[in-house]
């Protein structure tokens, strides 16, 4: 079992890679989430907007960025989740979820750890960063 002690500034957690994102990955996606918008599942809506095709929702990466979390401690040890979109997440693109301990502090008898977390697709381009916060045994 992961502690408070047993982890120091630096410390990353394990590195969730996804499978190349398809158009069935962004049908299934819409259907899962609700996010029907066209200009991520019909090419002639996001080429009409400008775009050479469909893209992912931003959505997607942020629950990728949940699964890598929720896979590292359990969802009740986590206080706080946010995350600001950096850029376009593409069709083939691959995406690696990753974190890394910035910051360590007890607050109303816990031991909590901020991390700095990013999901970066296969060419290292940031498509989203952000932050949680997570509660470990003392």
């Amino acid at each position: 079992m992961l502690t408070y002690d047993a982890i120091d500034i630096g410390y990353s957690m394990p590195t969730l890679d996804k499978p190349e994102i398809s158009r069935t990955t962004l049908a299934l996606f819409a259907g899962a989430s609700g996010d029907h918008n066209p200009i991520h599942i019909d090419t002639d809506v996001a080429t009409a907007a400008g775009m050479d095709d469909v893209f992912a929702q931003g959505m997607l990466s942020m629950a990728y960025l949940g699964q890598a979390l929720t896979n590292f401690v359990p969802q009740t040890a986590i206080r706080s989740y946010s995350v600001r979109f950096g850029a376009i997440t593409n069709l083939r693109d691959k995406i690696s979820c990753t974190g890394i301990v910035i910051e360590k502090l007890t607050q109303n008898g816990e031991g909590l750890v901020r991390l700095e977390l990013k999901a970066i697709n296969h060419q290292a381009d940031v498509k989203l960063i952000g932050e949680a916060v997570i509660a470990l045994p003392l």
